[in-house]
């Protein structure tokens, strides 16, 4: 499995408050950003995937409702996420 219990406790302990802390923006964020790389090296592989493709594109469009918030809330910690996950806006 590609995102096992300690991969997403360490997600979350280096981009949100806490390990435990699974309702941040950012957490949520760089957990969505994890899947969506993941899914894309798959499509990579095996780019006839449909299911996966629609996937894709759900998750990168809520990983993008989520930024929307985020700039709109609070513009410092949107900057801040997008620089430490490297993210094009």
């Amino acid at each position: 499995m590609y995102l096992t219990t300690e991969i997403k406790k360490d997600i979350f302990k280096t981009h949100g408050k806490s390990e435990k802390d699974t309702g941040s923006s950012e957490g949520q964020i760089a957990l969505f950003t994890h899947r969506i790389s993941y899914l894309t090296e798959h499509l990579k592989k095996s780019p006839k995937d449909k299911s996966t493709m629609r996937s894709l594109v759900l998750l990168v469009g809520k990983r993008k409702s989520l930024l929307d918030y985020l700039k709109k809330t609070d513009i410092e910690r949107y900057r801040a996420i997008l620089k430490k996950l490297d993210i094009r806006k």
